[in-house]
């Protein structure tokens, strides 16, 4: 029988926060494979563990997948862990996750902290529907596309950003949309000794940190953009004008849900006006 790859969350500050069943696992387990060895051996010696690791990350991870999953396949256990938090998520073990599976290794997920959670519970803002967008890229085209994804979304977002990018990162998100009143929540060194959460408008936030950069690891958490009022009778207007203009129905039902309109009330106004037209 081939073996098992546990998936398994560890502390994100905080070493008492590791379950009874994570190290119950890593003691079990063959081989731990550790985003940086170094790092994760005080998490280890904290709980007796001295199971032997290895190195695997988005450096090298193309290149031992292969070899990990022929293990697997053979027999061992093995554990997939991260310096901090739950694997995969804005951290190495994707491709090893995916070829475990194409192999028919079964894959057990260990579960215990995650930055993204926890920053959103302690928030204050909606929780029933929330993106999760990592790290933003740092400039160019998808950066500009992710922003406006972010200041369009309807629901709460989170996303990592560097200290030295925060303010940077807020301010960009206050100019296309919401500065005054989009709420948002920078929470700084979840669990640590230096815990914060403060909570402010991008605009305000934006100016705070300018002025005082943030030191940590940083997650920040964006309230949904605001339902907008549709003026239905500028709607009715702007459809009339369009379909004058010759215009199809279809091609101003577009136009409108563009404007923020729902399909169907674009339809019904595009339609509407092509009867006052006659046509």
């Amino acid at each position: 029988m081939s073996g098992r790859l546990f998936v398994v969350s560890t502390p994100i500050g905080n070493l008492g926060d590791f379950s009874y069943r994570g190290v119950d696992v890593l003691r079990s387990v063959r081989l731990i494979l550790a985003e940086d060895t170094r790092h994760s051996r005080v998490l280890l010696d904290r709980y007796g563990v001295e199971t032997p690791s290895t190195s695997h990350h988005e450096h090298n991870e193309a290149r031992t997948t292969p070899k990990l999953v022929e293990r697997l396949i053979a027999g061992d256990d093995l554990a997939l862990i991260t310096d901090a938090g739950t694997p995969l998520l804005s951290d190495p073990g994707q491709r090893l996750v995916q070829a475990a599976i194409a192999a028919g290794v079964t894959v057990v997920p260990v579960p215990g902290a995650s930055a993204v959670l926890t920053a959103l519970v302690a928030s204050g803002l909606p929780a029933d529907r929330f993106t999760f967008f990592g790290f933003l890229p740092r400039k160019g085209k998808e950066r500009r596309q992710t922003l406006d994804e972010i200041a369009s979304s309807p629901h709460t977002a989170i996303l990592y950003e560097a200290p030295g990018r925060v303010a940077e990162s807020l301010r960009e998100l206050a100019e296309r949309g919401g500065a005054g009143t989009r709420s948002a929540v920078v929470a700084r060194e979840l669990t640590k000794q230096f815990e914060e959460l403060r909570r402010g408008t991008l605009e305000s936030l934006s100016a705070y940190y300018s002025d005082t950069p943030p030191r940590g690891e940083v997650v920040i958490v964006i309230a949904g953009a605001p339902a907008e009022v549709l003026d239905e009778k500028a709607l009715h207007d702007e459809a009339r004008a369009l379909r004058e203009s010759g215009m199809s129905v279809k091609d101003v039902a577009g136009a409108l849900v563009k404007r923020g309109a729902s399909r169907n009330v674009a339809y019904r106004i595009a339609q509407t006006a092509e009867i006052g037209n006659g046509k």
